[in-house]
């Protein structure tokens, strides 16, 4: 009895043992398959996702604002108003379709916000891995500013936050300017349900 508790002892700790990045990698290679538009460079990071995976989310201060300016520099801002019509921008943030293997290549994609995020009081049903947006802009107005910070922000989120989980839904091409400018609104606008 008292071999198999020391033998459990020395194994445990490495079956418990997080993966490695090049385990995750290797395992994504072996699982992922190319299938219509969803091709293999989905699963390849860039050096930015490199650098959150290797320092778990928590690189050095210095590196993190560095690129958070760099990826400040990747968002362009449109013309004119930044705020869409919030209608539309509850239809994309309901909107989970899109760049996916089942989907035809040039739909327009939704913003999934719902997956992640609590937005309008009348859906029940909503993720809780990015904060509440209920009420974002009867909490905090809807000015030039906060209009430009929401729009920064939904374009390309590591500007802000270098390891932040949310997608850059901009700068990957996933969402254009006008459904940016739609979800702007329905966070904005006060008629929107989000500001009820």
């Amino acid at each position: 009895m008292k071999r198999i508790f020391l033998i459990a002892v020395f194994v445990a700790p490495s079956a418990l043992a997080d993966p490695t990045a090049q385990d995750v990698h290797k395992l994504m290679q072996r699982d992922f398959h190319a299938r219509g538009q969803a091709g293999m460079d989905r699963v390849v990071q860039d050096a930015l996702q490199r650098l959150c995976t290797e320092s778990r989310d928590n690189p050095p201060a210095g590196a993190a604002k560095a690129i958070e300016a760099d990826q400040m520099k990747t968002i362009v801002f449109p013309e004119g108003s930044l705020i869409g019509d919030w209608r539309r921008g509850e239809a994309i943030a309901q909107n989970g379709r899109g760049l996916q293997w089942t989907d035809k290549p040039g739909d327009a994609a939704g913003g999934s916000c719902y997956n992640c995020h609590q937005l309008s009081p009348r859906e029940p049903s909503f993720g809780t891995i990015g904060p509440s947006l209920q009420r974002f802009g009867k909490i905090r107005g809807s000015g030039p500013e906060l209009q430009k910070y929401v729009y920064g922000k939904i374009y390309n989120a590591k500007a802000y936050n270098a390891c932040s989980q949310m997608p850059r839904l901009g700068h990957s091409g996933t969402l254009t300017s006008e459904q940016i400018k739609d979800l702007v609104g329905l966070l904005l606008d006060p008629a929107s349900p989000v500001n009820q």
